[in-house]
């Protein structure tokens, strides 16, 4: 499947023209054209062009908020969608994303999220309206992406909680994470993280847990780490003794 891209609108009607002018060569005794265009009739019924593409999506295909991606790939991430307005979990993990499609902004302008989860996708940034429009997510996953940065507006994720920025890109641990003043964990585990600003205010009173293990960081960081005051648990690697 290729990854997401940006519309939902290169998906080709399926009108029962199969460009031969009607005439099918497997159609010798009329059957494959009679079972197409009973197909077609009935999907008509149902107000769609086409069979494959869902009532979600048709009522947003103008739209063309979608990025280019696989027919099955776009109806799984609207089924995600709907899932979550039942149960206020949005679930996108493991899609594909190159980033988060508007239409998912739009499907899900009505639902008060609690959790999301954006992990094994191939995500390079979240825009910073992602928590303008998810602003009550108490719970985020986005581990095994490729992020090395996050918006400065994450800060305004007052109800956040957990996060979850493991097995990423960063070279340094975002700042903005200082600055959740609801976050009791975050999972740094796993990027390419080799300095810490330990002199930079945590915004949080909550905090009990940040894991940094499996990272580079330098062994005059790792001493201060070792040795810095804090009043939740820090995790880092310690059996790591080449100087990066």
């Amino acid at each position: 499947m290729r990854p997401f891209g940006n519309d939902i609108t290169n998906i080709p009607p399926n009108n029962g023209s199969n460009g031969n002018n009607g005439n099918d060569p497997n159609d010798g005794n009329g059957n494959e054209r009679n079972i197409r265009s009973s197909n077609i009739e009935d999907n008509e019924d149902n107000g769609s062009d086409d069979p494959s593409i869902p009532p979600h999506i048709a009522r947003i295909g103008g739209i063309g908020t979608f990025p280019p991606i696989a027919g099955q790939g776009v109806i799984r991430v609207v089924r995600r969608c709907e899932d979550a307005k039942e149960n206020q979990r949005l679930d996108l993990s493991s899609c594909e994303l190159m980033q988060i499609p508007d239409a998912v902004y739009h499907l899900m302008r009505n639902t008060e999220l609690v959790t999301c989860n954006l992990s094994g996708n191939v995500l390079k940034s979240v825009s910073p309206k992602f928590s303008q429009k998810f602003s009550t997510i108490t719970d985020l996953n986005l581990s095994h992406n490729k992020l090395s940065r996050l918006p400065e507006e994450f800060a305004s994720l007052t109800a956040l909680t957990k996060l979850n920025i493991s097995n990423n890109s960063f070279i340094v641990l975002p700042q903005v994470v200082f600055k959740l003043e609801s976050l009791a964990s975050l999972d740094a585990q796993d990027n390419a993280i080799l300095e810490i600003d330990t002199d930079e205010a945590i915004a949080s009173d909550s905090l009990a847990l940040v894991d940094l293990r499996n990272n580079p960081l330098s062994r005059n960081c790792r001493r201060k780490l070792q040795n810095f005051k804090t009043s939740f648990r820090l995790e880092i690697s310690k059996d790591v003794e080449d100087d990066w």
